[in-house]
């Protein structure tokens, strides 16, 4: 089983760097002999905020981590969350609080990594 490890840094709306990481996650994903982990730090933690309401025809970047957390994890750094005010009863259901320790064991155990 190949494992890749994607780290996102970009808020999830304004550019499409958080957005293209969760199409290549997702769709990773979803292929057989893959484990996905994705790693979110900074503005990114945005992307796990639960209840996301997107103008029709927009991408709803939250919909797309849901396709990574079928069958993957997701991990949000707990200091850029407590930085940006964002309580863990916030967080889309599966993704987790994390530690930049986490990461560090993620980045180790990962045959590749990927950064957004």
């Amino acid at each position: 089983m190949t494992s890749t490890l994607f780290i996102v840094n970009d808020a999830p709306y304004g550019d499409e760097r958080a957005y293209n990481a969760l199409r290549l996650a997702g769709t990773l994903a979803a292929r057989e002999g893959q484990s996905v982990r994705l790693f979110l730090m900074a503005d990114a933690v945005g992307c796990a905020k639960n209840g996301q309401k997107v103008p029709e025809g927009y991408y709803n970047v939250q919909l797309m981590l849901g396709k990574v957390l079928r069958r993957g994890e997701v991990g949000i750094c707990g200091t850029c969350m407590d930085a940006r005010g964002v309580g863990e009863d916030e967080l889309v259901e599966g993704a987790q609080r994390a530690t930049l320790a986490q990461l560090a064991d993620w980045t180790a155990a990962a045959d590749k990594v990927l950064v957004f």
